[in-house]
């Protein structure tokens, strides 16, 4: 029982693992909180279904697709959104009340375009549970933790070893630092944004696999899980992001498997305040930090 919840938390926490690296990666560049990411999350959900249902697609397909209109998405957003405040004297407040009305466009959109009522992704993997001997596990959930994890594994490698991703760290260390070495940051930052929002696509597409349901308003409570993970693991912190998202997912199993499914969204924000007040860095965030450095 103990080591089957485990694994039913990994995956569930995965996609909030996904869903924050979207908001690290922003943030540790641009030092702000995007607030439209659960709505270009929610977004790659309906695109991944659409591909599915109606064009009869591979989901691997229909994932990459999501993943391209996440990114397509998140360029837009940077475009008309973020890029005119920064070439202004504005106050911090206004990036986020600028993504915060995007959100608001995005899920009005949605509403429009999709309707209120809860769609399903209709693809069956599998006939059932595989049993291994101490745990059963679904072939959604193995999906889900490959996909998710090997997207992990691809970023941090592509962070930590790949030109680009050196001078996206730099950017994020600097902007004004980077701009005098030569750095395009203007260019840097859209590749961010997008990456973000492509990730953010994916899991969409993944959560929507999970619950079996995709509706406008998802974004709304998988962007605020989204946000509690990003403190959790310390604000611009990527490996923060991953075990945070573990760790905020295994302790939702755990709060309905041994408790109540009331308690599960009090005992993940309940963890966050418990956090803010002994250690406000985050897990993983340094005593001194003052925004992401991926």
């Amino acid at each position: 029982m103990f080591l089957q919840q485990v694994v039913n938390g990994l995956t569930l926490g995965s996609t909030y693992a996904l869903i924050a690296l979207g908001y690290t990666l922003v943030f540790g560049v641009l030092g702000i909180v995007n607030m439209a990411h659960g709505e270009i999350f929610m977004i790659g959900a309906f695109v991944g279904l659409t591909l599915v249902s109606k064009w009869q697609l591979n989901i691997f397909v229909a994932m990459a697709g999501a993943m391209a209109a996440g990114a397509l998405a998140g360029i837009i957003l940077e475009r008309a959104a973020l890029r005119p405040l920064r070439r202004r004297a504005v106050s911090h407040l206004a990036p986020l009340i600028s993504t915060i009305g995007v959100s608001i466009f995005l899920e009005s959109l949605a509403l429009r375009i999709f309707g209120p009522q809860t769609q399903a992704f209709p693809i069956q993997f599998g006939g059932g549970l595989i049993d291994l001997g101490l745990i059963k596990i679904a072939p959604i959930q193995i999906l889900i933790l490959g996909v998710s994890f090997g997207l992990m594994l691809i970023l941090q490698f592509w962070l930590q070893r790949s030109r680009i991703g050196q001078l996206v760290r730099a950017t994020a260390e600097s902007t004004e630092t980077a701009g005098l070495l030569g750095i395009n940051t203007g260019r840097i930052i859209v590749l961010t944004v997008a990456l973000a929002s492509g990730l953010g696509g994916v899991a969409g597409v993944l959560v929507g696999l999970a619950f079996n349901a995709v509706e406008p308003t998802m974004g709304i409570t998988m962007g605020f899980k989204g946000l509690a993970v990003l403190i959790l693991g310390g604000l611009g912190n990527i490996p923060g992001a991953m075990f945070g998202g573990l760790i905020l997912g295994i302790a939702e199993v755990f709060s309905v498997a041994y408790g109540s499914s009331s308690y599960r969204d009090a005992v993940a924000f309940g963890m966050i305040i418990i956090l803010l007040v002994l250690r406000p860095q985050g897990l993983f965030g340094g005593s001194s930090q003052q925004g992401g450095r991926c």
